[in-house]
């Protein structure tokens, strides 16, 4: 694919990058209705290995439609969804979360009163070997914060040194930080993060931009939906604009502005 050239639905894409790449990822013509309202009118998309796919687009566009029903949280009435070349049927999101697709919602499905080796492992808690942890059930408190505190560091997060602290205590980014941990040590595949910079400042903003690209560092590939502008631009391979319901375009960073990407949205250019 000509990095110059932007994607749209009235042509065919090949599912290959230039390269000869196949997508980890990839959906063809998805459709979403409800009722009489179009989520989705025959949306495809394309995730590659080790890259940032930024999604934008107005409120309505259908975003989340597309999201939802990658990750299993919505059935698509139509329409094909592919994982590591294999196609697949997602009911629910732990049907996604099995196969190796995490998502960071943007109200963060943490819980507060726990620490956060716990919110780390929350529903995949380590049990103890043995009868402790077979016929007691009882959790290895020990091994999750061990293993808690090696997987922040190869994540490159300084700000949560102490994993017995409560998430409660913890700041916004800390807790954003929290979650995109979880998700990337469980997250095999893909990792999802919806909105994650929206109720941040600019420092802590900027920090989850680093956990981002140290997503991609490791070959996680990421789809990033978010409304800023410059952090799209900032952190971004590829991004997918969706406007009324359809991709209207795939453009880059090299290749468009953050002026051609809003005209793209608002439908004040084709691309």
């Amino acid at each position: 694919m000509n990095a110059r050239q932007p994607v749209n639905e009235t042509t065919e894409q090949a599912a290959a990058s230039e390269d000869g790449r196949q997508p980890i990822l990839r959906a063809r013509r998805l459709v979403k209705t409800f009722g009489r309202v179009v989520g989705l009118d025959g949306v495809s998309l394309e995730l590659y290995p080790g890259e940032v796919l930024a999604v934008i687009g107005d409120n309505g566009a259908g975003k989340s439609t597309l999201i939802k029903c990658l990750t299993g949280a919505e059935i698509p009435d139509e329409g094909q969804i592919w994982l590591d070349g294999r196609e697949v049927h997602f009911k629910r999101p732990q049907d996604a979360r099995a196969a190796g697709i995490e998502t960071v919602y943007q109200n963060l499905a943490v819980s507060p009163a726990l620490d956060v080796a716990s919110n780390l492992y929350l529903g995949r808690e380590i049990r103890k070997k043995g009868v402790l942890g077979s016929v007691f059930r009882l959790v290895d408190q020990k091994g999750m914060r061990e293993s808690a505190k090696r997987e922040l560091t190869s994540l490159g997060i300084s700000t949560l040194q102490d994993v017995t602290v409560a998430v409660e205590n913890l700041s916004g980014g800390q807790r954003q930080a929290v979650a995109v941990a979880r998700a990337a040590a469980f997250g095999s595949k893909v990792v999802v993060l919806d909105e994650p910079t929206a109720a941040l400042g600019v420092r802590e903003s900027n920090q989850v931009l680093e956990l981002i690209m140290s997503l991609r560092d490791r070959g996680i590939p990421v789809i990033l939906i978010s409304h800023n502008m410059p952090h799209v631009f900032e952190v971004a391979d590829r991004i997918h604009v969706q406007r009324l319901g359809k991709r209207a375009a795939t453009i880059t960073p090299q290749s468009h502005t953050m002026t051609d990407a809003v005209a793209i949205m608002t439908g004040a250019s084709k691309g």
